[in-house]
């Protein structure tokens, strides 16, 4: 198959693109490369790909893998609509995977309209180059955050998801209605896929476990909010691919056009757990500092995946602790000891 992963340099699409080219399919890759965080591991992951940073760099550039020919990379907006509609032309894809969005639960509050137009109006010009293309598939990301403040755990696909506390999560709740308003007007195959929590090596530099094993490494205090009361369902990214690329390879006839699954790892982990174990791999004991919950933060997520079970055989089977391990050696080899 020919598939377009949207985020491509990101920590879920880089991943996503080594998986499918292993498998053998033709990869279109594109980013914006913002620099909402540091751009430098944006930049590492497309080298690891075979894209070298001065090429990366310019716009609109089409730039063939120099280690894998099937793979190809674009810097591109998906606000840019002329030249996203060039790109369907010219590539015929058979399935989109749209991992692109602007990221990040707090950076929300800050930059509201950062939000707005990459999660929004770049989601609507992906809707509408499926539409007018013939995609045989739209898989996308959604996000656990959409289930809000909800009390009920594990989260199900088919709990009621009206009341989003960041908006971040809005935007994510808004792509499912508007893939399940396309899917019913057009006739397109949409799956939303809600991520929770996914961490992994060449993970995002503003999420937990990087901020922690940096502070930790480096005799910092580690913020802990809601005073440790918090729990997550840590998803090794490894699983979280395997789940992507099933969801991608099998055919949809065998199921309605419109499907939203949760993809996570069945299991919910108390946030003081979770720093015991980088304590552990990094031998270092932390320090940490006690905060209250932040704005748009939720107190905990599990996720029910029983959906993605049934339809795909998911089996996220990545221990924490041995998630944990190959975070940290991968940590102190990128950050530390290169």
């Amino acid at each position: 198959m020919k598939i377009l992963v949207t985020g491509a340099a990101g920590f879920i699409g880089f991943h996503l693109s080594q998986k499918l080219l292993e498998l053998g399919h033709v990869v279109v890759g594109i980013d914006n490369i913002n620099d909402y965080y540091d751009v430098n591991l944006k930049y590492a992951r497309l080298k690891k790909l075979g894209v070298e940073r001065k090429s990366a760099e310019i716009y609109y550039k089409e730039i063939t893998s120099s280690t894998n020919e099937k793979f190809k990379f674009i810097r591109l907006n998906l606000e840019d609509k002329k030249e996203l509609f060039q790109l369907f032309t010219t590539e015929s894809f058979d399935v989109v995977c749209n991992l692109a969005a602007q990221a990040g639960v707090r950076y929300s509050i800050e930059n509201p309209n950062a939000y707005i137009q990459s999660n929004i109006v770049g989601f609507l010009n992906i809707l509408e180059c499926c539409r007018h293309h013939e995609i045989k598939h739209l898989v996308y990301a959604s996000s656990s955050s959409v289930y809000g403040m909800n009390k009920k755990v594990p989260f199900s696909e088919e709990d009621i998801v009206d009341n989003p506390v960041s908006l971040y999560a809005a935007t994510k709740k808004s792509n499912e209605l508007m893939a399940h308003t396309y899917s019913h007007l057009y006739k397109i195959p949409t799956t939303g896929l809600r991520f929770f929590t996914v961490y992994g090596p060449w993970g995002r530099p503003d999420m937990a476990p990087i901020l922690f094993a940096d502070a930790i490494s480096n005799d910092r205090p580690i913020k802990v909010f809601n005073n440790g009361d918090m729990e997550r369902d840590f998803t090794y990214i490894d699983d979280i691919v395997e789940g992507v690329k099933r969801v991608i390879e099998k055919p949809v006839e065998e199921r309605d056009l419109y499907k939203v699954y949760n993809i996570g790892n069945n299991d919910s982990v108390k946030l003081l757990e979770f720093i015991t174990q980088i304590e552990t791999s990094i031998g270092k004991e932390a320090t940490k500092e006690m905060l209250p919950m932040q704005m748009g933060d939720v107190k905990k997520t599990w996720a029910n995946v029983d959906g993605l079970i049934k339809d795909y055989n998911y089996s996220p089977n990545t221990s924490l602790s041995t998630g944990i391990k190959e975070f940290i050696n991968w940590f102190k080899d990128f950050y530390i000891e290169s």
